[in-house]
């Protein structure tokens, strides 16, 4: 009886490896890889970046064992190391096809010299990114990248209305923020406070810009109490009987330039900002940048008095003694 059983068992056990060994080989594409090809390979992308070529060139070696034994996560790894590409899906449809659905990488921003920034917030790199034009440019220690995100966000809001064009912004291995704008101009705000005191120059903002033709050249806003600003040098006065006004035969003379070594004027600005006061600053200020000009804000709360500054070894405009 032991004898007999042990036998039946032998033979189902035969029987079974008989009936799954085809199956396996079919699945794995050991044979009759030639009787279920696959024949067609649909894709679905942009085409912005990456060509139906490419990702046919790609896919195609990962094809040839047959319908059944091609293995979709490599098929989908595969397509997924092609330059511009985010990811990939892909299926099977019966009998012959293979679908891919291929979703490129959308630029957000530039990072760094040669890095791009896609819309989900993650850096990759691809030949000529330095060539793209109209991305905002973003630069920071890398770990740092979702603060850099946050923060350009953020001034993109700040600056809605002002006529200011964000341009670039740069956080500094030591902590430090940094916007250049479409115009050249550069804004300085340091490590600490950044929000607050871009806020601040942003709300005194609308009459500075009032009283000059253009943007400023630089703004610092690394100050306790208010902020310094160098507007760009004026356009030089035309020659003697060029025809424009100024000192053309039979026309009124133009008054004469402020000289280099000329007053530089200031600004204090109330609390409550109802008018601007000019003062006197020009042993305060280098005679080679007659155009700086320094707000400030006076601060009740502060143990600064107004009209003193925190000295700033950064700053292009001296400290008051």
């Amino acid at each position: 009886m032991r004898g007999g059983f042990l036998l039946k068992l032998l033979a189902w056990g035969i029987a079974l490896t008989l009936v799954a060994l085809p199956i396996v080989g079919v699945l794995n594409g050991w044979f009759a890889s030639d009787r279920w090809p696959v024949a067609k390979l649909g894709v679905r992308a942009e085409f912005n970046h990456v060509s139906a070529e490419q990702i046919r060139a790609a896919a195609q070696p990962l094809l040839g064992d047959g319908f059944f034994a091609v293995k979709l996560h490599e098929v989908r790894a595969a397509v997924a190391r092609l330059p511009w590409v985010e990811r990939v899906e892909a299926r099977k449809r019966w009998p012959d096809a293979i679908e891919l659905v291929v979703f490129e990488q959308q630029p957000y921003a530039r990072w760094g010299e040669d890095r791009l920034v896609n819309r989900r917030g993650e850096i990759f790199t691809v030949a000529g990114a330095t060539g793209l034009q109209g991305l905002p440019r973003l630069a920071g220690p890398d770990d740092r990248l979702a603060d850099v995100l946050q923060f350009y966000a953020d001034c993109l809001k700040e600056f809605t209305g002002s006529g200011l064009v964000i341009d670039a912004v740069t956080l500094s291995p030591r902590g430090g923020w940094k916007l250049d704008l479409a115009s050249g101009a550069v804004i300085e705000l340091g490590r600490e406070d950044a929000r607050p005191r871009l806020k601040r120059f942003l709300d005194v903002w609308p009459r500075l810009a009032g009283a000059h033709a253009g943007p400023p050249a630089y703004v610092d806003l690394r100050y306790e109490n208010g902020f310094a600003m160098r507007w760009p040098e004026p356009a030089a006065a035309p020659p003697a009987g060029s025809g424009d006004s100024g000192f053309g035969i039979g026309k009124k003379p133009a008054p004469p330039q402020a000289s280099i070594g000329g007053t530089a004027r200031a600004y204090a600005l109330a609390a409550n900002f109802p008018e601007y006061r000019m003062l006197d600053i020009r042993r305060y200020v280098a005679a080679e940048d007659p155009s700086s000009q320094i707000f400030r804000i006076p601060n009740p709360r502060s143990p600064i008095p107004a009209t003193s500054r925190i000295p700033n070894p950064q700053s292009r405009i001296p400290a008051f003694p």
